[in-house]
């Protein structure tokens, strides 16, 4: 075995935008799932779950590609290499479209279908899968197990849900619950 720990994993040069696209996945998972869950344990009608889960999608991954254009720039200038502004937007939109398209899995079922009984368990299966699969691709670049990633990813998105849905369920109950 070499000394030169990517020479056992080519995947760790795949692209300079892999943090960029784990953290939009999973931001992107979690807060449309966490959205879900709020409008669930809230007792909210369905359609509000895709109006404010698409609204939602979209929003928050502007602001996150936004966020992250600022933030890159910020080091860089504080590097002295102020002039790569395209390095700066390609981390942005990798983090956009990394939000836009893991964050739209948990809406899925609402909009194949609306109206079953247990549509909310099968975004929660599709939330659990997705963080079970970006939390596995983690490990194409790193040295961990594939299956420590997985349920890493999976705990923390699981935490996040459970405070939106309990968090969604109070707040209604203060304000005199449902639509």
């Amino acid at each position: 075995m070499s000394g030169n720990p990517t020479a056992s994993r080519p995947w760790r040069r795949i692209t300079p935008f892999v943090r960029d696209m784990v953290y939009g996945a999973n931001d992107g998972i979690v807060t449309t799932f966490a959205i879900v869950a709020s409008v669930i344990g809230a007792g909210l009608e369905t359609r509000v779950i895709l109006i404010v889960g698409f609204a939602s999608l979209f929003a928050d991954g502007t602001s996150m590609a936004a966020s992250d254009y600022l933030a890159e720039r910020t080091e860089q200038a504080r590097q002295g290499e102020d002039g790569q502004w395209r390095e700066s937007l390609g981390s942005a939109l990798a983090t956009f479209f990394a939000f836009l398209v893991a964050g739209s899995l948990p809406l899925i079922p609402y909009i194949l279908f609306p109206d079953a009984p247990n549509v909310f368990w099968w975004a929660a299966g599709a939330t659990a899968l997705a963080l079970v699969l970006v939390g596995s691709a983690r490990t194409l670049v790193t040295t961990r197990a594939g299956w420590r990633g997985a349920l890493e990813m999976l705990l923390i998105g699981g935490v996040a849900v459970v405070v939106a849905y309990w968090i969604g369920r109070y707040v209604s109950s203060l304000t005199g619950g449902g639509i």
